[in-house]
C-alpha cells in the first residue's frame, strides 16, 4: 500500500502531469486531537478520518497516519483497510513488534484474499524499515536503459509542397529530418520536502537523457519548485512556483517560469472521489529561437477516484498560447485531456495506464505565401508500464510509450513509439 500510495504520488507531483491532492498539516493536527466520542459520531466522519489518513500516507506523514488509523478502528473495528494501513505504516517506521501484532490480528479477524496475504508475507520477510523522520523528504532516482524509433521526431512522409495555386512545388526532405532511431541512458532523481509544519513543500526534479549516435538530441532538464497548501473557508488550495530549464544538445534550449493553483472546493463528493479546479499560467523562452517565446495559460478541472488496491484521474484543460510577433501561425488556442490509472496487480506487481490527447489551432496562416493554412494539431500519447518490486525501496518499471502526432500540415506529422527498463530507488 505505501509503495503504492509513494509511487502514484511522486507520478502525480511530476511537473508535466497533474498533482494529487493534499491536506494542511494544521489540518490534520486538528483531526488527531479531536476527542474521539465527539468526532466520530457519524459513518461519515469514519471516511473523512479514513481519507484523511490516506492523505497523510501518501505526504510520507506517517506518524499522523498512525494516529487517525488508530482512531478509524477504535471505533469501526472491522475496518480491513484500516487494519492493514495501520500495519505497513507501523513497518515503515520501524515498529517491527507492533507491525507484526498488528498483521496477527488481520489475520485473525478477517478472511484475508490471497494478494493482501502475499504482502504481509512480503513484508514479514523483507523486515521492517528504520524510523523516518517526522519532516523527512521522499526521495525516488532512477536509472533507464530504453531504444525510441523516432528520436528526432522526424516527419512521416518525405515529400512536402509549399506555394499556392500554380506556383506550388514538391520537394524532398533531407535525411537529418526523417525519423531516426536510437538507444537511450537516462538518469532520473526527484526530491519532496517539506519546509516546517506550515504546509510548504520544497520540490527539485531533474533528469539526463543521452543517445548512442543521435547526440544532438541530447536533453539535460532542472526543475524547482516551492508549493503550499491551504485552506480557507473549506475549501484546500494548493499553489505552486516552479522555474525550470531545459538544454538540448549541450545547449540552454528553454527556460520555463510557472504559476499553478489547484483548488479542491468544499463541496460533499460520493465516497473515493474527489474534484479540484486547475489554473495555470506559464511564461517559455527560446534563447536560440526568441521567435517561438510564449505566454500559455490553461484552465479546467481534475476528477479522481481512489480504489482500495487503485487510483483513477480524469482531466480537461483549455488552453491559450499567447505568441510572441514573428511566430508562424501566431496564437494558438486548444484543449488538453488525460486519463490516468494506477494500482496493485499483487503485493509486488503495480499496474499504470495513460492516455492523453492535445489539440490546438493556430489563429493565423503557418506562412503566407508558402504554407497559406493554419496549423491544427493533434497529438495522442499511449502509455503503461508495470513496476516490480525487488525489495522494499527497490523495483523494476517496464515502459512503453507511443505519441501519434497528427497535424493538417504533412511536414509536421511525425509517430514516435519508445520502450524502456528502470532501476527505481526510493524513499531511502
Amino acid at each position: 500500500m505505501m509503495r503504492l500510495l509513494i509511487g502514484a504520488a511522486l507520478f502525480a507531483a511530476c511537473w508535466s502531469c497533474q498533482a494529487a491532492a493534499q491536506e494542511s498539516q494544521a489540518d490534520v493536527s486538528a483531526a488527531v486531537a479531536a476527542p474521539v466520542d465527539q468526532a466520530d459520531q457519524t459513518a461519515g466522519r469514519q471516511e473523512d478520518l479514513y481519507r484523511a489518513a490516506l492523505r497523510a500516507l501518501a505526504e510520507g506523514r506517517l506518524e499522523d497516519a498512525s494516529a487517525l488509523l488508530q482512531r478509524v478502528i477504535a471505533a469501526e473495528p472491522r475496518h480491513a483497510g484500516a487494519w492493514l494501513d495501520l500495519a505497513i505504516s507501523q513497518c515503515e517506521l520501524g515498529n517491527t513488534a507492533e507491525a507484526e501484532r498488528l498483521f496477527s490480528s488481520l489475520q485473525q479477524r478477517f478472511d484475508l484474499p490471497a494478494a493482501i496475504a502475499e504482502t504481509i508475507g512480503r513484508y514479514r520477510a523483507t523486515g521492517c524499515g528504520t524510523p523516518l523522520p517526522r519532516q523527512g523528504g521522499a526521495w525516488l532516482l532512477a536509472a533507464t536503459r530504453g531504444h525510441d524509433d523516432n528520436v528526432n521526431q522526424g516527419a512521416n512522409d518525405s515529400r512536402f509542397t509549399i506555394g499556392t495555386g500554380s506556383a506550388q512545388t514538391e520537394y524532398e526532405l533531407d535525411a537529418a529530418f526523417l525519423p531516426k532511431a536510437d538507444d537511450f541512458s537516462q538518469l532520473t532523481a526527484a526530491y519532496v520536502r517539506p519546509l516546517g509544519s506550515g504546509g510548504t513543500n520544497l520540490i527539485v526534479q531533474a533528469y539526463s537523457r543521452w543517445h548512442e549516435e543521435e547526440r544532438s538530441q541530447d536533453t539535460v532538464s532542472m526543475l524547482g519548485a516551492l508549493e503550499h497548501t491551504w485552506t480557507p473557508g473549506g475549501w484546500r488550495l494548493r499553489g505552486t512556483g516552479a522555474l525550470g530549464y531545459v538544454t538540448l544538445d549541450r545547449s540552454l534550449y528553454q527556460r520555463q517560469q510557472q504559476v499553478q493553483l489547484r483548488a479542491t472546493p468544499a463541496w460533499k463528493m460520493p465516497a473515493n472521489t474527489e474534484f479540484a479546479f486547475s489554473g495555470n499560467l506559464s511564461r517559455i523562452e527560446y534563447p536560440t529561437r526568441p521567435a517561438y517565446d510564449s505566454t500559455m495559460a490553461e484552465f479546467g478541472g481534475i476528477f479522481g477516484y481512489r480504489g482500495k488496491r487503485s487510483l483513477a484521474q480524469a482531466t480537461l484543460t483549455r488552453l491559450h498560447d499567447d505568441s510572441t510577433d514573428g511566430r508562424p501561425g501566431g496564437d494558438r488556442k486548444g484543449w488538453f485531456g488525460s486519463l490516468q490509472w494506477v494500482g496493485e496487480a499483487t503485493g509486488r506487481l503495480a499496474l499504470e495506464g495513460g492516455l492523453s490527447w492535445q489539440h490546438w489551432r493556430s489563429s493565423a496562416l503557418y506562412s503566407p505565401g508558402l504554407i497559406e493554412t493554419r496549423r491544427r494539431q493533434n497529438t495522442a500519447t499511449l502509455r503503461t508500464a508495470a513496476n516490480w518490486q525487488l525489495r522494499q525501496h527497490y523495483s523494476v518499471v517496464l515502459e512503453w510509450r507511443a505519441t501519434l502526432n497528427r497535424e493538417n500540415i504533412a511536414l509536421f506529422q511525425y509517430n514516435s513509439h519508445a520502450l524502456q527498463l528502470s532501476l527505481r530507488w526510493d524513499n531511502f
